[in-house]
Order: C-alpha cells, then structure tokens, then sequence
C-alpha cells in the first residue's frame, strides 16, 4: 500500500508512537511518505530509526511562512504563480470553494505545496491529530489529494483545542473521513459526543516494541530507590506535584533519588521549586535524552512515575507512552487518575492511581511503595502483560494494516 502520514513536526523525539507506527508499516512492506508542517529544529536528539529508515528523505515540509502578514500574502501569491499549472483545477477551488470557509486559505496554499511535488494519490491518507484532519479533509474535497481519509486523536486536539476553536471544528471531518480512530475509549466517547458516527470511530492505541525493553524485576535497595519521569516539561505533565511529593518523603526515606528526563517551558520554574524545596540533592532534571539513554535510565530505576494533570488550559493528556515503557520494563507504576491513563494502568494491580494535583497522596501511594517492596515485582509482572497484549506495536501494526485493507475493500 501507498500511505500518507500527516504530522505537525516531523521527527519529534516527544512523539515516539508517530515513529514507531511510521517504521512498522515500512518494515511490513509499505511505502510510507511524511507530510509536515515543520521540522522539530529545538530537538537536538533525534530517534535513531529516524536515520535507520531515512526518513528525512521520506518527509516533505509545508513552505515556510513568513511572520509579517503581508509577506505572507505575497509569498502565498508567489506560490500559486508557480504552482498553478499543477493543480488548476484544486487550485482554483482552494481560493474560490465555499468548503474552505472553516480553514485559512492562506495556511493551505502553504501546506499544499509539498504534495504537489508528489503523485497527490495514495491508498491512505494517516492524519495524526484532529487539526491535521481538517486540513487533509478540505484538501480531499477540492481533489488536491486522494486517499482513504484517517485522523487519529491523541489529547490536546480534542480537549484544549476544541475549547480555543469551538467544538464545531471537526464538524465536516467527523462526516467525510473514512475512519476515526481515538487512542482511547474516553476520547471515541467523546467524538461521538460531538457527533461523530460510531461505525465510523475505531479505538486504535499507541504502542511500543516491547522487544527493546528488556523486563527486569524490581527489588528494593537501602542505597539508593530510583524513582523516574519521562515527559515533556509542561504543566499538563503534572511534574511540579511529583517534586512535591518527593520533597515531603526526602527527611524519611534519605535513600530516595528522582530523576526527570524531559524538557520545555517549565524547566526553569521546576528548577526553582526544586532549591526552594531544599532537594536539590534528590531532585535531578535530566533534559532529553537519546531512547538508548531513555532505555538504560528506565533499567536502573524502580518506580515510575506520571503525576499528569488538565492543564489550566483544559489540555489534558491521551495515554503516556512512557507509561507503556516504564510498564514493559518491569516497573511498579504511580500516576493519576487522568485522560486514558486508567485504561492502561489497573490500580492496585499494576500500580496506584490518585486524583489530579494531589502532592499529599502521590506522597502517600510512595511512601506505601517504598515500605512495601514486595509487592513491586507482583506489579511489574502485571504491567509488562498488560503492554504485550494490548500496547504491542508489531500486533497493533499489524491491527492498522488490517484496517486498512479493509477500508480499501470498502
């Protein structure tokens, strides 16, 4: 099959799941191109797959634009001069069509641009987040692309999103598309609020190759208990309430180390709660790091930690890969009862979930973890079965393909 992925960024080190779904399908045999609005120029670690596979040679960026409106306008101008002959007909039908109304004409002359140094036809057309639905949604209708339309739903596109644009945004998408597919039950739940069509809506969950992570029970060390973070930092990652709670257990369990690995807008501001609280001997913000390093931290830590949160904002997450790793790779879990998290980590079982923005009781569920070393492995195990059976990326790669054809046959 010929597939079209259609991104934001293209390689973001934060959006593992894009990748692994992306090199699965090349493995299987399929030839995939990458449709981006932007490179991910900030990250200066980039996955190795992204050159295992070259997939830079695979990815084509929308034009850049200019800030300043009016160079936006004459470049844009520029653009359809050149391009016209192209696309007259797709072209024409962008600038004039009533069905553009909902979209910024300017942005899609921008972004229509690298599929037009492409065939434009492909078997599916894999949107990865609602906003790129849209768009792809009103370039199918013009006849700039052709495809079977998939959008994929992740978080911030259906919770944040839908409060700065109005939950009227997806309205064409949710009727055109051939496939909706949220990663979680709480997220089908709400596109069919919106008005979605449950035969149309498939939960299809992110996923990790579980062969990377090697399971390795936990056992408990009076030197030194590793417990780990692996998120973006902001506030929706909920990080500053697991500092707090490692502040409260510093004096009591002196053998506590945590690590963050991430970074973002809130670095300074976590740092600075970090010497405020007087633990910056047990609190270490990492930055990113490189998935080997990502996966040699998670083999000497022992417990995981997700302190997630809505945002302020209304952003909340969908279901943390990181989760799935640190889950795979044998770790007891403490997180929170947020998004899709419930989903994936069974409370009590393969770990503990508290309420959003609880210092007090992720402290709690801590402190029980640590005096009660015993259960760790227990709930590893649980963890690490939970991930093979319904976060594997080679069964849920083989699921997409299957899903595929089948829209193909339709």
């Amino acid at each position: 099959m010929k597939i079209a992925f259609v991104v934001q960024e293209f390689p973001a080190l934060s959006e593992t799941f894009i990748l692994n779904q992306i090199s699965g399908l090349i493995d299987l045999g399929h030839e995939v191109d990458i449709y981006a609005v932007q490179p991910r120029s900030q990250d200066s670690k980039v996955h190795p797959d992204v050159e295992k596979y070259d997939l830079r040679s695979r990815t084509f960026y929308a034009a850049k634009m200019p800030d300043n409106r009016w160079q936006q306008w004459l470049k844009g101008l520029g653009l359809i001069a050149t391009n016209f002959h192209k696309a007259p007909q797709a072209i024409a039908r962008l600038l004039y069509s009533e069905s553009v109304r909902k979209v910024s004409r300017l942005t899609l002359i921008y972004e229509l641009t690298p599929w037009l140094k492409r065939s434009r036809s492909y078997d599916i057309i894999h949107c990865h987040f609602g906003m790129n639905g849209v768009k792809a949604a009103v370039l199918k209708e013009i006849g700039a692309i052709q495809g079977r339309l998939i959008t994929v739903f992740h978080g911030f596109d259906i919770t944040l999103y839908l409060q700065q644009v109005g939950d009227r945004v997806y309205d064409r998408l949710l009727s055109t598309a051939d496939l909706l597919m949220p990663i979680s039950k709480l997220w089908q739940q709400k596109l069919m609020e919106l008005g979605g069509d449950e035969k149309k809506i498939v939960v299809h969950h992110m996923g990790i190759d579980c062969h990377q992570f090697t399971f390795q029970p936990r056992q408990y060390s009076d030197r030194v208990v590793r417990v780990i973070t692996i998120a973006r930092l902001v506030e929706k990652k909920g990080v500053e309430y697991g500092i707090r709670a490692v502040a409260k257990l510093a004096k009591d369990f002196p053998q506590i180390e945590y690590q963050i690995v991430g970074d973002g807008c809130l670095k300074e501001e976590l740092q600075s709660l970090i010497q405020e609280l007087k633990v910056t001997n047990k609190v270490k913000l990492l930055g990113w790091k490189q998935q080997q390093e990502i996966t040699e931290l998670l083999a000497q830590a022992h417990i995981y930690m997700a302190p997630s949160v809505t945002s302020r904002n209304g952003d909340r997450e969908g279901i943390p890969v990181s989760l799935m790793e640190a889950m795979a790779c044998g770790m007891p879990i403490l997180s929170t009862m947020h998004s899709g998290i419930p989903e994936l980590v069974e409370h009590g079982r393969s770990g503990f979930l508290v309420p959003e923005r609880d210092a007090d009781a992720l402290a709690e569920k801590l402190s029980y973890l640590l005096e009660n070393p015993e259960i760790w492995q227990e709930m590893g195990v649980a963890g690490r079965a939970c991930v093979e059976q319904y976060y594997n990326i080679h069964r849920l790669n083989g699921q997409l393909v299957d899903v595929y054809q089948k829209l193909l046959g339709a």
